[in-house]
């Protein structure tokens, strides 16, 4: 591989700039330590340089349980193999992924309260839900360390938050549908997998917030929560478009982003409709190129994973934690997707 790896290649897998990998490479200041053998494990691991800095010591894995939805949504799968390929580069972790069907609190905390005391570190991508907070105070109360993910959840004990800042996302979708816009009044139709993840809860305050300030004839005529479900997301995107034929932009909190777009594509209203979604995926690029999709607010499950399993390993081990790097959100248009 070593003939194929490029600082592209390593800014990819690392989750950083190219000018941070040269900085790194070249040994010269103004990058964090932790960005610093962050990229020196990525170029490692990938031929580019022959040994690490830092290798490490040889220590016994550590079994890491990660509670992901289950279903369609593209982007849980990817965060699903990007954390059994960090697991897998490392070789001190023993990665244990549990998938729950989507949107059911009840199966959620069951599979919390069969790990409590079981299992040493816990990844969980939470419903807030009272049943999921009591069993999560369960699990932390047993000895059971747990971060979550993507989607934070409120009054519960845990170490850590691996995600982007969600509110702020949403303002950024906001900005993107003011700006792309005609001036003047229009109608915006909002769509969520479920406002039971705070992750989307706080999406849809940002967006509002922002077209409150700086965006004011823009109105939100509907809010469907649809499942992370295309089907569902196509059947509700139907009915809107028939009740609301003046509708001039749509802003996906969730997944669904191909049955919202199949509705759009069957009704004639592809690319007269701005369309604003989340997460790069092999299906949003494909929508990015055909102008269906305007453009998507994109976060890196591989930086996700990789940041998750780091800390939850060294909180199980007992190490100082690492500051740790916010995951970066990047308007994606069809001009600039990543290859």
């Amino acid at each position: 591989m070593a003939d194929r790896a490029t600082l592209i290649d390593i800014a990819r897998q690392a989750g950083v700039s190219t000018a941070t990998v040269d900085r790194v490479l070249n040994r010269r200041p103004g990058v964090r330590d932790r960005t610093r053998d962050i990229v020196f494990q990525t170029a490692t691991k990938l031929g580019y340089i022959a040994q690490s800095p830092d290798t490490g010591i040889s220590r016994a894995p550590v079994a890491l349980d990660f509670l992901l939805p289950s279903g369609s949504n593209s982007f849980m799968q990817n965060l699903a193999t990007a954390l059994e390929e960090v697991a897998a580069d490392r070789g001190d972790i023993e990665l244990r992924l549990h998938f729950i069907q989507g949107f059911d609190p009840y199966a959620l905390a069951d599979t919390l309260l069969k790990l409590a005391g079981k299992s040493r570190g816990v990844g969980v991508i939470a419903l807030d839900h009272p049943l999921v907070r009591e069993a999560l105070r369960q699990v932390r109360n047993a000895g059971t360390h747990v971060v979550t993910l993507i989607s934070d959840i409120s009054n519960v004990p845990r170490e850590s938050y691996i995600g982007i800042d969600n509110r702020a996302a949403g303002r950024l979708s906001g900005y993107l549908l003011g700006r792309l816009l005609p001036k003047g009044p229009a109608k915006l139709a909002l769509f969520a997998g479920s406002l039971s993840y705070r992750g989307h809860e706080e999406r849809e305050m940002g967006f509002r917030h922002i077209l409150r300030e700086d965006y004011p004839g823009l109105s939100i005529v509907e809010l469907r929560e649809v499942q992370d479900n295309d089907e569902r997301a196509y059947e509700e995107c139907r009915l809107l478009l028939r009740q609301y034929p003046e509708l001039a932009g749509i802003y996906n909190i969730g997944a669904g982003n191909r049955g919202i777009a199949k509705a759009l594509e069957e009704t004639g209203m592809a690319r007269k409709i701005v369309f604003i979604g989340h997460e790069l995926t092999e299906h949003t690029r494909r929508l990015l190129l055909s102008g269906v999709i305007d453009a998507v607010i994109d976060q890196n499950p591989r930086v996700e994973a990789r940041e998750a399993i780091d800390q939850l390993a060294q909180i199980v081990r007992g190490e100082a934690l690492k500051p740790f790097i916010p995951i970066r959100i990047q308007a994606v248009f069809k001009e600039n997707i990543p290859e």
